[in-house]
């Protein structure tokens, strides 16, 4: 046992005072008269003892009166695992507020449980403390330390919100937030379920602040998302099916039964399936999504799952162009076979310009540019497509006959891709196509069958340098080279050693090649175009072929009202900063003017929370430093009791005050009813 004023115990030299008083105390004797004093010595013997035992318990009640009255004032406390610290305390706590706290508990959801033990954690502290209400949000007005009546007014105002953060960096806040207070006491609480993937403890190294955690545990740990979305082809296709994947997963540790999936686009809902989902696992389907206008769309995926159901819905946008902007750059006139190629697909658009009379500006605006049967490659055009490809464009070169290899070396090495060497004037046929690549990949319905490869009667043979990234598309008997692919930037590069004119290749008549191999080169993409932003994860999106007008900015608006995001023109790109300005899942138009939307963005919350892995108490105290302890306690106890122990110690004094008084009831009632 300790005291907190232990100069208080000086005074129990006042039990002297009862002590002097019984022994200075002189009662009178009364006469008696006594007819037969047969009788005297044995009522006298009698009285006398009565009357010292009386004295000694009224004594002894006195005393210890003064004893507990002495302890109170110096107030002893049975101290904890914790140094009991005096004066004035900074305390910080944090009530985890994210969605996986909508999860029960046994008798309401968690956050409503964390901001009920916030307020027990509060009021276990004095009035003069100073007190910081912290959640996932970091606002800005939780960033201070406040009075104990506004710390229980910012607790009661707490709600579910997606954001989500580290352990780690919950600490770290609290820290910042704890330091810039004069109190010599810095406390630091956590209230949380915990999850294992944002619980990294061991990421915090101060070993100074008092870190208590006070985990909450769910009665049900079961939930089913949509995980994520995304179409296999990089570009959407008017009327005909866009093959849509989808991943469903079980964060639960029992197998999810007869979970229903539907799909939502153009103001129609249809149901996909049912689907079962072992236990900790995923499913992926795919559904076919036929579009039947241009334009940007809008769509959703659902799935039905209860209590958690922030991630039963997934948005997603994309966006069908009305034309396919094909640009071919030739030597002289062009190549008929080629031109037949491309207006046989009608939303294809194709431009036949000559190498000398480019228009370098136009670049972004195509989605390929072919270079056919140029004799050499100039120096600006090589660094206009290398550009164009390093922003996402795609290019594909057939070199003449006679082409001059150096002014082709120096533009390829800089892609970089496998250079030029001897033109060989030789027969020779392609045996076979790569149909694990985008480009060939589900164009055959049967791989094994015989299809009419082309051949060559001259092409190039290519260096052969592992650095540059070749993967072959269509290749020759001996092994080389015919189409190659190259990956620059955020575009493709693709490459065939011969030239596409007649005299030396027969391709632009091979149908069953040469057309799906135009088409989906127009549609690939080296990199993958997101149908769906995370909150809070994806600070920066980019919206292609957009163009500042004048003085305007950029505006997002979605059903919460609108914005101005910060905003960065690269080129025909524009890069956005939503930074924390986006909170709510659901769709983002972009406009300059009201009446025309640019692009739509989706955005979709973290899936982070849901997953319902918990670190459990004693998973905590393993991984907890010295300055780190776990505060457990019953869902239907007062936490408030648990922080006074913890904090001061088991207090005694008002235990002592209680025993001064029943002593003192104690000497009343000797005095009134023992009369000796």
């Amino acid at each position: 046992m300790q005291f907190l004023f232990p100069t208080f115990l000086f005074a129990l030299a006042a039990v002297a005072i009862p002590i002097v008083i019984h022994l200075f105390y002189f009662r009178r004797f009364k006469k008696v008269y006594f007819t037969n004093v047969r009788f005297l010595r044995e009522v006298k013997e009698e009285t006398s003892a009565r009357q010292k035992l009386r004295n000694l318990l009224i004594l002894l009640m006195r005393c210890l009166a003064v004893i507990f009255l002495v302890l109170a004032f110096a107030q002893p406390f049975i101290p904890q695992d914790v140094e009991v610290k005096k004066g004035e305390n900074a305390v910080s706590i944090f009530v985890d507020n994210s969605f996986s706290m909508d999860a029960l508990s046994e008798d309401a959801p968690l956050v409503e449980k964390a901001k009920q033990r916030a307020k027990q954690i509060i009021n276990a502290y004095a009035v003069e403390d100073r007190f910081q209400v912290l959640t996932q949000d970091f606002d800005g007005r939780h960033q201070r330390l406040v009075s104990k009546e506004e710390a229980l007014g910012l607790v009661e105002e707490i709600k579910t919100s997606p954001a989500v953060r580290t352990l780690s960096q919950i600490l770290a806040r609290q820290q910042q937030a704890l330091g810039s207070g004069t109190a010599n006491n810095r406390i630091s609480y956590v209230i949380s379920d915990f999850q294992a993937n944002t619980a990294d403890l061991a990421n915090f190294k101060d070993t100074l602040l008092e870190v208590n955690l006070v985990p909450l545990q769910a009665v049900k740990e079961n939930n089913v998302s949509i995980d994520s979305a995304w179409f296999e082809a990089p570009v959407q296709m008017l009327s005909q099916p866009n093959p849509l994947i989808v991943k469903v997963k079980n964060w639960g540790s029992e197998d999810a039964e007869n979970v229903r999936l539907t799909v939502k686009y153009d103001g129609e809902t249809k149901p996909v399936g049912e689907m079962s989902i072992p236990a900790n696992s995923f499913n992926i389907d795919t559904l076919n999504v036929t579009i039947s206008t241009t334009g940007w769309h809008e769509a959703e995926l659902a799935v039905t799952d209860y209590p958690v159901q922030f991630d039963d819905h997934y948005f997603f946008t994309y966006n069908v162009a009305e034309v396919i902007n094909v640009l071919v750059i030739n030597e002289q006139a062009p190549d008929a076979y080629l031109d037949a190629a491309f207006k046989g697909i009608t939303y294809f658009k194709v431009d036949n310009q000559l190498s000398r009379q480019l228009d370098y500006s136009k670049f972004p605006g195509y989605q390929l540019i072919v270079c056919n049967g140029l004799v050499s490659v100039s120096s600006g055009l090589a660094n206009e497509l290398k550009q164009y490809v390093d922003n996402g464009g795609n290019v594909l070169v057939f070199p003449a006959a006679n082409a001059n290899t150096g002014t082709y070396n120096t533009f390829l090495a800089s892609i970089p891709a496998n250079e030029l060497q001897n033109f060989e004037p030789q027969e020779r046929n392609v045996a076979d196509v790569n149909t694990e690549e985008f480009i060939f990949n589900d164009v055959f319905e049967n791989r094994s069958a015989n299809l009419k490869l082309p051949s060559t009667k001259g092409n190039y043979r290519l260096s052969t340098l592992a650095s540059r990234g070749e993967e072959k598309l269509l290749s020759y008997r001996d092994g080389n080279t015919f189409l190659a692919k190259y990956k620059s930037g955020q575009g493709i590069f693709y490459l065939c050693t011969a030239p596409l004119a007649e005299d030396y290749s027969n391709l632009a008549r091979s149908g069953e090649i040469f057309i799906p191999m135009l088409y989906k080169m127009a549609i690939s993409s080296a990199r993958e175009r997101p149908i769906a932003y995370t909150i809070g994860r994806d600070e920066t999106i980019e919206a292609d072929n957009v163009v500042r007008g004048g003085e305007s900015v950029y505006k997002l608006k979605g059903k919460e009202g609108e914005f101005i995001p910060q905003q960065r023109i690269v080129a025909s790109k524009v890069f956005l900063g939503v930074q924390n300005q986006i909170i709510d899942a659901g769709y983002y138009d972009l406009f300059l003017t009201q009446d025309t939307i640019l692009a739509k963005f989706a955005f979709n919350y973290d899936r982070r929370e849901s997953n319902l892995a918990y670190l459990n108490a004693d998973q905590l105290k393993a991984q907890a430093p010295p300055n780190v302890s776990v505060l457990t306690g019953t869902a239907a106890a007062d936490f408030s009791e648990v922080v006074s122990d913890r904090s001061r110690g088991v207090i005694l004094w008002k235990w002592c005050v209680i025993l001064a008084l029943l002593a003192l009831a104690a000497e009343v009632l000797l005095l009134r009813f023992w009369k000796g």
